[in-house]
């Protein structure tokens, strides 16, 4: 009969943490088997807890520390049943068995783990992207045969098959198509947060990080985008007032008047973020910055479509999400961040739908204004950037209204660069050259026209005599 308990090392690591212990008792012999579980104090352990909570849940990360203790835990009564079974169990042999790939932690559990933080957080747009990556690492996994993939499998050499595999991956948005570089790139963005995220809770040494040494990176992509005609094509275009597709106009026209405003923040607005001086105040749900946008009179003539007099503050401006819904009542950010995980995956869950439907009459707008290219809600974000910069805006005022973090991200948004200052350089250089080029040649026409003007007056043999002249 074996027992099996967790303790910790009462001595600090040179990183002052404290490593949690498995003790396996074998007819009465113990041994301690070292996890790669680390705490930043022992009064963040519980050796008499009840259930699997050795951690204690006010530290950081506890759920997932506690999953991987209890996946240790787990397959070392697994290994116990299997020596038992041959007759050759001892504690010596069972801590043989549990080799470093037998009480490295699951980093699929880990993974599996951090993305249900991350949906209990009200990060479903994460948890989307979180679960993606999971389902492909999954695949990956079975492919290889693995039982498997443990922090002691992240390595350089897995994340290279890995990038191999996803190259072969079937894009599913647009079947017949592999994944495009730049998704396969937010894949390894995705991986190298986790692989960090488990270093910061100690269960992967900082010296075994496999993005130390392996690096991805996608290709430059040119972002769709309007020109000023086009969106001309679209503001002009005739459409049946109060009809769907007319609806959708209004929805992306508004969007472009007001910098690009992302459609999820456009299908949330409400009248409380139109202030009487005629402003928008709003803040963004993707980085909670803070907007306070000017309402220029084309916005404005938008919204008197939808304005009615018994609105009140709370209601939403546009007729796409229900004011009788249970989220509706989370009117600020600080109000969404507290809501109900399952509430919020609700409330995201319409906001997907109704940008769906926006986009999919948006496509019928393009056929009908002769717009050949692939029109959506966040390319209006796209055209605002680059027309704002062909009127002659500054690259630091585009990225203060577009709520940017830095430049870069607002120059993809333009353009790959600003050509106008490349484009009157070459323009001055070669006018220079073709301007003295000319010159020279009505120059040279000039003086030929001089030396048949003083021929004309000579007699034959004095022709002859000049020509003499020039030929010696």
């Amino acid at each position: 009969m074996a027992t099996f308990r967790f303790e910790l090392n009462g001595r600090p690591t040179k990183n002052k943490t404290y490593v949690v212990y498995l003790r396996v008792t074998v007819g009465g012999k113990r041994k301690l088997i070292k996890t790669m579980v680390e705490i930043a104090r022992p009064s963040d352990f519980n050796a008499k807890c009840k259930g699997e909570n050795w951690i204690r849940g006010g530290v950081r990360d506890a759920k997932v520390l506690n999953a991987q203790l209890a996946d240790i835990l787990a397959k070392a009564k697994e290994t116990y049943k299997e020596l038992d079974k041959e007759g050759e169990v001892t504690t010596v042999a069972l801590a043989k068995e549990m080799n470093t790939e037998a009480v490295s932690p699951s980093f699929l559990a880990f993974a599996r783990e951090r993305a249900q933080m991350i949906y209990d957080n009200g990060g479903w747009r994460n948890w989307r992207k979180y679960c993606g990556l999971i389902n492909k690492l999954d695949a990956f996994r079975k492919k290889r045969r693995m039982a498997d993939i443990t922090v002691a499998d992240m390595t350089v050499e897995l994340l290279t098959r890995f990038d191999n595999f996803l190259h072969k991956w079937e894009n599913e948005r647009e079947p017949g198509k592999l994944l495009h570089p730049n998704t396969i790139e937010v894949q390894f963005n995705i991986l190298r947060t986790l692989v960090h995220r488990a270093i910061e809770v100690g269960i992967m040494e900082a010296s075994k990080d496999p993005f130390l040494v392996f690096k991805y990176k996608g290709v430059k992509t040119i972002k769709e985008k309007l020109d000023d005609s086009e969106m001309e094509r679209i503001i002009n275009l005739e459409l049946e007032e109060g009809s769907l597709i007319w609806h959708c106009k209004n929805y992306f026209l508004f969007s472009y008047y007001c910098a690009g405003i992302r459609a999820a923040d456009l299908i949330q607005l409400r009248w409380g973020n139109v202030t009487v001086s005629g402003r928008l105040h709003y803040q963004m749900g993707k980085n909670h910055k803070e907007r306070d946008l000017l309402l220029v009179e084309q916005a404005i003539e938008i919204l008197r479509h939808y304005q009615r007099e018994d609105a009140k503050a709370t209601d939403y401006i546009f007729p796409l999400l229900s004011n009788d819904a249970e989220y509706a009542g989370y009117v600020t950010q600080a109000d969404k961040d507290r809501m109900r995980p399952e509430l919020r995956h609700k409330m995201y869950q319409d906001i997907s739908s109704k940008n769906a439907l926006i986009n999919k009459y948006l496509k019928k707008i393009a056929e009908k204004a002769e717009i050949e290219k692939p029109l959506s809600m966040h390319i209006s974000r796209h055209s605002f950037a680059h027309i704002a910069q062909e009127s002659g805006a500054e690259s630091s005022a585009i990225k203060n209204i577009l709520g940017h973090s830095n430049l870069a991200t607002t120059e993809r948004y333009m353009g790959s660069f600003d050509t106008s200052k490349t484009d009157e350089t070459l323009r001055n250089v070669f006018s220079k050259k073709q301007s003295s080029a000319t010159a020279t040649k009505e120059s040279g026409a000039t003086k030929e026209g001089q030396a048949i003007e003083l021929l004309k007056g000579m007699t034959p043999e004095q022709i002859m005599a000049v020509i003499s002249a020039i030929n010696k």
